[in-house]
């Protein structure tokens, strides 16, 4: 499995990407889409909803099991993803690529960790 050194990630297998201005994107790890099997739906916020840290923002839908996705903050959605909508595949070829929002907003510290400690996580 891959865990780019570049991201940080939560215990519950999400990836947090800091972008410039303060945003976040936000997507899964490449452990949570193997674990899923083929993704086939995923329900989103909508751009100006507000999220919490360790709470669902969302749920996505594989063949095996419904699943939520956590928010490692406490903020506002500021872009969802549309394309992972049209094509939830996506999130299984490529977990790092496919981003499912971009938020603005305050982590909690302790809330991330790095991909050795992930990794650790996994072992």
């Amino acid at each position: 499995m891959n865990f780019p050194a570049t991201l940080k990630y939560t215990k519950s297998h999400e990836w947090v990407k800091v972008l410039e201005g303060g945003l976040v994107e936000i997507g899964l790890t490449d452990y949570a889409q193997k674990e899923l099997g083929d993704i086939v739906f995923i329900n989103l916020p909508q751009p100006g909803d507000s999220i919490s840290a360790g709470v669902s923002f969302a749920d996505i839908e594989s063949v095996k099991a419904v699943s939520d996705i956590f928010s490692p903050l406490t903020g506002t959605v500021k872009e969802i993803n549309s394309a992972i909508q049209d094509s939830p595949e996506s999130i299984n070829k490529a977990p790092y690529e496919a981003w499912l929002i971009r938020a603005e907003g305050e982590i909690p510290q302790g809330e991330l960790i790095s991909a050795e400690e992930y990794q650790a996580l996994l072992s």
